[in-house]
């Protein structure tokens, strides 16, 4: 059901400054830049490889406010790992089965994501306390 690591999403203070980190540590480069309203963060998405089931990336959270998932997070527990999201073919498919095995879905149906794709989060209490996204990649 899991094909890849989609991606690790990173809460973090300053966009631009985790952005010039990776950058420079690391040498990625940003394939993305997005704001959604809807998850109230400030995001890049970053470039680490490709492989055979599509690319996998890290992506940087900035809330844009204080009040939203990743501002909260960032008060309770400070920059970090967010989530884990993992590139999935089919996302409803992915869904019913995982639901069908007694995992919490956040998202009952998938919703846009970074780039295009279509996404859905698990319930961390569910998954050993990650929060778990699943990412369709859109088809090109």
């Amino acid at each position: 059901m899991l094909l890849r690591i989609d991606h690790v999403g990173i809460a973090c203070h300053n966009l631009e400054e985790k952005i010039a980190f990776y950058e420079s540590v690391f040498g990625l480069k940003v394939v993305s830049r997005e704001i959604n309203e809807e998850q109230g963060v400030r995001e890049a998405m970053l470039h680490v490889t490709d492989g055979p089931h599509g690319a996998s990336y890290v992506q940087l959270l900035e809330p844009l406010h204080p009040d939203t998932p990743v501002g909260r997070f960032l008060a309770k527990r400070g920059e970090g790992v967010h989530h884990i999201g993992y590139g999935v073919a089919d996302i409803a498919k992915a869904l019913e089965e995982i639901g069908a095995k007694g995992v919490r879905l956040i998202d009952q149906r998938p919703r846009h994501g970074s780039m295009g794709a279509s996404i859905a989060f698990l319930h961390p209490k569910d998954v050993g306390g990650v929060l778990t996204e699943l990412v369709e990649a859109p088809r090109r």
